[in-house]
């Protein structure tokens, strides 16, 4: 960026969301909570706001963009809905739930937003005040995670001003998100397919579609991945990570789960604990601010206990797997 910008933080309410409006409207960078992560919001419509936000975010141009907006209807006008895609619409919007659809004729959205795909990525979050911005603001908003480009994703507003302050120009903060873990991607361009795990299980998706999902390898190299979140490295710690650990070397931070250690983390430089009850829906809304509090530790690696792979535990798997995929 040229300059540093005057980052205002704002509390969430009433002011805050005019404000959000109005930066938008300007051609601004908003960060604000959703029921995932926080998202760094820009006008869909305007390719310079979009261009801003890559820079911000220092994000490859391939990566694509979620489009959020604030209800179905609002959707039909940038997209194609088949049965399938309707039917998943129909059943978890407003929610943690991404589709890609065949962008349609009239689609206002900018296509550098979309990365020049013939698809794009929409969402509808279950977060009061994201849709409260979007109603006021009136338009499509691209919000990818509030972070520096292949940094661990913010749960937080402290989060989003660590990584981006002085980058855009306001954040709101409304708490903490309470999933903690970015929405699911499924592709309906034919069969519907799960390109990325995320908040909502595969298994309530296949209920409601009553079938199963396919699904595609992350994107490597510089082939352009579908949607967001599809990069080999993406979400990763500047510290490497080693998964499925059994025990900790001298010199590693740990990330545990579940009650029992390992006798060896008594060795960790720093140990923090995903969910010390087993939970995968705690789990899921510590793991990044755990993977940044790991990282500022100074140790060697982290060392990450094995998650069980089921319900919410694939999402979470899944992070650590791109994290794990150095640059």
């Amino acid at each position: 960026m040229t300059a540093p910008l005057a980052t205002r933080v704002l509390p969430a309410g009433a002011e805050a969301v005019k404000q959000a409006a109005r930066v938008l409207a300007a051609g601004g960078l908003v960060a604000f909570p959703t029921e995932t992560v926080y998202g760094l919001g820009a006008d869909a419509t305007d390719g310079l706001a979009v261009a801003r936000l890559y820079e911000a975010k220092g994000r490859p141009a391939f990566n694509p963009l979620i489009a959020h907006v604030v209800d179905r209807e609002a959707a039909l006008p940038l997209a194609s809905f088949d049965a399938d895609a309707a039917r998943l619409a129909q059943a978890f919007w407003p929610g943690p739930l991404t589709l890609v659809l065949p962008k349609s004729a009239g689609c206002a959205v900018a296509e550098l937003a979309t990365a020049g795909l013939d698809s794009i990525a929409v969402r509808v979050p279950g977060h009061a005040l994201a849709r409260d911005i979007l109603a006021a603001f009136g338009k499509p908003v691209v919000a990818p995670s509030a972070n520096r480009s292949g940094h661990v994703s913010p749960t937080t507003a402290a989060h989003v001003a660590a990584d981006l302050g002085g980058r855009i120009d306001l954040i709101i903060d409304g708490g903490a998100a309470p999933l903690g873990v970015e929405s699911t991607i499924i592709a309906c361009l034919g069969a519907p397919v799960l390109l990325r795990p995320g908040a909502l299980p595969r298994a309530a998706i296949e209920r409601v579609l009553a079938r199963k999902l396919a699904e595609v390898a992350p994107a490597r190299g510089d082939n352009a991945p579908r949607a967001p979140g599809l990069l080999a490295a993406h979400y990763a710690p500047r510290t490497p990570l080693r998964l499925n650990a059994a025990r900790v070397a001298p010199g590693e931070a740990l990330l545990a789960f579940g009650p029992t250690l390992p006798a060896s983390a008594a060795d960790a430089k720093r140990a923090l604990n995903l969910s010390p009850r087993g939970d995968l829906v705690e789990a899921a809304a510590n793991l990044f601010s755990h993977l940044r509090a790991l990282d500022a530790a100074g140790a060697s690696a982290i060392a990450v206990m094995p998650i069980p792979h089921d319900g919410l535990g694939e999402a979470i798997n899944d992070r650590l797997t791109r994290a794990a995929a150095r640059r």
